[in-house]
C-alpha cells in the first residue's frame, strides 16, 4: 500500500511504500511550537520506505531535526537522532489523515487542560515505553 502526502502549496510531496510503524499524538512543547497547534498527530516511517519530491527545508533544535516545505511553511515533520533511520510526518502533511489514525498519547503530562479528545488510547507521560 501507498501512503502519500504533501504541503499546502503541493512543491513537496511523498510517498512512503511501507506502512507506517507508529501512530500517536503528542502532547509535548516542543511539537505545539513546530505546529502552532495544541496536540501534534503523526505517522512514523522508515526512511528506507519514503521518497520525498521536491526539497524540503529543515532547521535542527536539540537532537530533533524539523521538516517543513520553505514555499508555503507547511510542517512535514521530524526526525529524532536517538530515533535513526525514521521519520515522523504530520497528519495534516498526508493525503488521507483517516487512514492513520493515531494509537496512543505521548507526553500527557504536558497536555494542555482545555485539550480533551474523548477515547481509549493508552496515555503516557513522556514517551512510551517501546521508544
Amino acid at each position: 500500500m501507498s501512503h502519500t502526502g504533501s504541503c499546502r502549496c503541493g512543491v513537496i510531496s511523498a510517498d512512503a511504500h511501507g506502512e507506517p510503524f507508529r501512530r500517536a499524538y503528542c502532547h509535548c512543547r516542543d511539537c505545539r511550537k513546530q505546529t502552532g497547534a495544541p496536540v501534534m498527530a503523526f505517522v512514523g516511517f522508515k526512511d528506507e520506505d519514503l521518497t520525498f519530491f521536491g526539497e524540503p527545508q529543515s532547521y535542527r533544535f536539540g537532537g530533533v531535526e524539523r521538516v517543513f516545505c520553505g514555499r508555503c511553511g507547511s510542517q512535514i515533520g521530524y526526525r529524532d537522532e536517538e530515533l535513526p533511520g525514521r521519520i515522523y510526518l504530520t497528519l495534516g502533511f498526508m493525503d488521507e489523515p483517516q487512514n492513520h489514525p493515531p494509537a496512543f498519547h505521548a507526553f500527557t503530562k504536558r497536555q494542555l487542560p482545555f485539550v480533551e479528545l474523548a477515547d481509549d488510547l493508552p496515555h503516557f507521560d513522556g514517551f512510551p515505553p517501546e521508544r
